[in-house]
């Protein structure tokens, strides 16, 4: 039995407590089995892991060596799905299939691959190493290696380059934000051009009136709270 470094438990505590290890313990029993063509017996132990542990992992799935799933609970792992070596999978995570396909249906998923809580990754996909897959996020399409990926649908926000150490919180841009503060700027621009008109023409249209009586600096004050993070 090999610690993984991330494992919350070790030792003793591992064998009693962690209940992703006694999944993947009872699914590499249960793919063996299905490796022999005994039938039957490997859906059993599945079923029997699914009840005991709360990781549903199908008997056909291939999971490397060194792989972690913390927590376990709400784990779905799919009949032809791969999983390379070190990586870690979260609670409620779910690789899965999209309905659209037959034959390989389940996405493959790189070395050290690190899903976190709540991610849907669905249909024949390829995930490439290092990469980390953010909460919640729903991802579609391949990702390349050392990237990360976040948001429904899954969007690669930031790619590691070669050499680099680690991934750098502050290099990870907010798209959202980018887009909001680009709304941002084309409102201030019409302001500006709705108050040149204004000057130019004499023009006391209500509506005009109504867009002069919006308090800006509030306003520019919440957005810029926003873009900066506030409450996110």
């Amino acid at each position: 039995m090999r610690h993984h470094p991330y494992s919350p438990e070790k030792g003793l505590e591992q064998v009693f407590f962690s209940s992703g290890w006694h999944a993947l313990i009872l699914h590499r029993i249960a793919h063996q089995f299905r490796g022999w063509k005994i039938p039957i017996l490997p859906r059993l132990i599945s079923q029997f892991n699914r009840l005991f542990t709360g990781v549903e992992i199908h008997p056909g799935a291939k999971i490397g060596s060194g792989v972690l799933i913390v927590h376990g609970l709400g784990v779905v792992i799919g009949e032809t799905a791969v999983v390379g070596e070190g990586s870690i999978i979260y609670q409620d995570v779910t690789l899965g299939g999209t309905g659209k396909e037959t034959a390989k249906r389940h996405p493959t998923l790189g070395k050290n691959v690190v899903v976190e809580p709540g991610a849907k990754v669905l249909g024949n996909i390829c995930i490439g190493n290092d990469v980390r897959i953010g909460a919640g996020a729903i991802v579609l399409r391949n990702a390349p290696e050392r990237s990360i990926v976040v948001g429904i649908p899954g969007r690669i926000i930031y790619r590691k380059l070669e050499g680099e150490d680690a991934f750098e919180e502050q290099s990870q841009p907010d798209l959202e934000a980018q887009v909001i503060q680009v709304l941002f700027e084309r409102i201030k621009s019409l302001e500006t051009q709705v108050e040149q008109i204004k000057n130019t023409t004499h023009l006391v249209d209500s509506r005009l009136e109504l867009i002069s009586c919006i308090p800006r600096d509030s306003s520019n004050s919440l957005v810029t709270d926003f873009l900066d993070g506030a409450g996110i």
